[in-house]
């Protein structure tokens, strides 16, 4: 990983990007479940620390794959946030108490086990199954209606009383002894086996061919729901037994525990019982029973506020360290990462190991053709816990080079940071491949077809050099392409209309897309809301390079923005090449303004909260604000709509009063928000 913050954090979102697409589009991960959790716990973990670098992996899953229909979720198929130890659960319940501003009442949770499978959304309207999609990226999904169908458990109508339309989610698996049987007749077959029984149910049920599906023995566990044409329970284990009344089966094993304090000794129960499961698990979900709590509670990023998956310990394995590779990233950070000899570790397969930074190195002393201890989880994944000092050591202790591996440029390491980062800039080709590569991402552009592989392919031969000749110079070079080995007429033709399909793009992506330190989509999107257009922001940019001007204190003073990220922007903006590169790319483009928030009745207003709320706790308000479409400030100024006052506010009520900014007691903005909900 990079040393910085901010640089750690794009390597780690761009380490789950892929991953997610090996997982969610091929079906083919290549690290465990354990690993990408851990990837994404030490992700989240420094997003949380470090909020000023803005949150590029912010979606949940990959792209649905071309070979089905996409399927828009009423509600998004989101994921969980991880526990590993009983402290984590217990900050999880605090987070709970601080949010909604609760004592020490005991909450109630439902545990579930968590199944090793593929999350599934079921749509019924009038009581009829009528579609069936995967999670994909969590807002859209695959359409598998017709695979999904050949369930044997999964039932075609629901029994009365349901309501019109409603979204129930699920896990599609396979059983470890169906999972062993099929594997066998496979290879009696000569036909591919699976490596695991996640894959095997993930490739069955995303056949082309619903036959193929209907032959392979595939379960489902109901558990969740997503849109509802109107309420079916009071509590998540209430709705559990509607599920079981409308002829779902839900895992038996779940358990309503009273208090969170129970749920150390569920998840030791199950952790003991694992082994003897007749299907794999990685965990115990544990949700907020009270419904009401939960919608209260909303959700943050990728995740829900109200549940947590609490996943079972890491397991080590060792294997020697066979080389370590340097890798640039797209602002020069150099980041080693071991060659290991292969070792299966919990029956995946592991090949490479991060080693973090020239520190890590020294501070775990390890050397090439060292034997070193692996383990599968931990704060990033894999990662090297150790040497094995009972065995041979490597003969040289490791040197980290000073110049940069692909250029030759000087690697220095600035003041007060543990990267070394190389100093080609532009003209380090690694660097610029990375921002092409970053450019056509999933949160980015998303251009089907014109994948890493193929960005470093074009790049080499000089036919992609900037964002912008990807619009400008591939259109004409169809012909060129089609006749290049692996493509043909179609394939060019495919990618030349995925591009020219992408020329309009919404202006959060675009922003993001430039890959600018410390801006993910998080960030991207507070940005494009806060300045509705393109010209906008970039007006407002130029302006922001002057220190001390209103530009730069408006920019700072966005909620979640603030000084750090204002400064990443300035310097973006005060550099001629980037200006002229971004009005490049932009003249190839339609770069749509941004929208309000949908149904916001308080759209585009400009809020700050100050001083102590009494029946709300400050980061619910500024949840329900932002719902309501509004956009929450951390400082007043002239543009401020409404300053919400609470008991002994200071300074930003006094400021309001002088800039004369209409401000409202917390009984008022309670009063003003109702009414914006119901106009919304």
């Amino acid at each position: 990983m990079s040393g910085t913050p901010a640089e750690e954090i794009a390597d780690l979102a761009a380490q789950l990007a892929h991953h997610d697409r090996a997982y969610h589009e091929r079906d083919a991960p290549e690290i465990s479940d354990a690993e990408y959790d851990a990837l994404r716990r030490r992700y989240a973990a420094l997003v949380a620390e470090h909020p000023e670098a803005g949150d590029p992996a912010g979606g949940v899953g990959a792209a649905p794959a071309s070979g089905f229909a996409k399927v828009r979720h009423g509600v998004p198929m989101l994921s969980l946030d991880n526990a590993f130890a009983p402290e984590d659960f217990d900050e999880f319940c605090a987070r709970i108490r601080r949010f909604l501003g609760l004592g020490p009442e005991p909450l109630a949770f439902v545990a579930e086990p968590k199944i090793d499978g593929l999350s599934i959304s079921l749509t019924y309207e009038d009581g009829v199954l009528v579609r069936g999609a995967t999670r994909g990226d969590g807002a859209e999904g695959e359409d598998v209606t017709a695979n999904i169908r050949t369930l044997k458990s999964l039932p075609e109508r629901l029994v009365a009383p349901f309501p019109a339309r409603i979204e129930i989610r699920g896990e599609v698996f396979m059983s470890k002894a169906d999972f062993l049987a099929m594997n066998a007749a496979q290879e009696a077959a000569g036909e591919k086996t699976f490596a695991n029984p996640r894959n095997a149910a993930a490739g069955s049920l995303r056949q082309l061919d619903a036959t193929i599906t209907a032959k392979r023995p595939l379960s489902l566990f109901a558990y969740a729901q997503g849109e509802a044409s109107e309420p079916v329970a009071a509590t998540h284990w209430d709705y559990l037994a509607r599920l079981r009344d409308w002829g779902f089966t839900v895992n038996p094993l779940s358990e309503r525990l009273a208090d969170g304090a129970e749920a150390a000794g569920f998840q030791a129960r199950i952790g003991a019982e694992r082994a003897a499961l007749p299907y794999d698990i990685d965990g115990v979900v544990y949700k907020l029973d009270d419904l009401a709590l939960q919608r209260r509670l909303g959700f943050v990023g990728r995740a829900p506020r109200w549940a947590i998956a609490w996943k079972f310990p890491a397991e080590q394995a060792t294997t020697v360290l066979e080389g370590i590779d340097i890798q640039v990233g797209r602002t020069g950070a150099l980041t080693p990462v071991a060659r290991l000899t292969p070792v299966n570790v919990g029956g995946v397969l592991v090949r490479n190991a991060t080693l973090h930074n020239e520190d890590e190195i020294a501070r775990k002393g390890v050397r090439i053709g060292d034997t070193v201890t692996l383990q599968r989880a931990g704060d990033v994944i894999p990662q090297i816990v150790g040497v094995v000092e009972s065995q041979p050591r490597g003969p040289e202790p490791y040197v980290f080079p000073d110049h940069c591996p692909v250029c030759g440029s000087l690697a220095i390491r600035p003041q007060g940071e543990v990267v070394k980062r190389c100093t080609g800039g532009l003209t380090c080709a690694a660097q610029v491949e990375e921002r092409l590569i970053h450019f056509v991402s999933r949160g980015a552009f998303d251009i089907e077809g014109l994948g890493e592989k193929t960005i470093r392919e074009f790049h080499a031969e000089r036919i992609i050099a900037s964002p912008a000749d990807i619009f400008r110079n591939l259109p004409p070079l169809e012909a060129e392409i089609a006749v290049r080995e692996g493509w043909g007429a179609l394939s060019a033709r495919n990618l030349v209309a995925a591009i020219a399909a992408r020329r309009a793009v919404p202006l959060a992506r675009f922003i993001f897309a430039l890959g600018i330190r410390r801006i993910g989509e998080a960030n991207a999107k507070l940005l494009a809301r806060h300045y509705g257009s393109f010209a906008n922001w970039r007006t407002q940019m130029l302006a922001a390079v002057t220190i001390g001007s209103e530009a730069r204190s408006d920019l700072g003073a966005i909620l979640g923005i603030g000084p750090a990220i204002a400064e990443e922007l300035a310097e973006f903006f005060a550099e001629p090449r980037n200006v002229e590169a971004l009005d490049s790319l932009a003249e190839q483009l339609q770069i749509a303004d941004a929208p309000a928030a949908a149904g916001g009745g308080l759209s585009g207003k400009i809020v700050v909260f100050t001083g102590t709320l009494e029946t709300m706790t400050r980061p619910e308000a500024k949840a329900m604000a932002e719902t309501l479409g509004a956009r929450v400030t951390d400082s007043v100024s002239k543009k401020t709509d409404i300053v919400v006052v609470g008991a002994d506010a200071g300074s930003k009520a006094r400021k309001a009063a002088e800039l004369g900014v209409r401000t409202m007691t917390e009984a008022e903005w309670r009063e003003l928000a109702a009414e914006a909900a119901g106009s919304g």
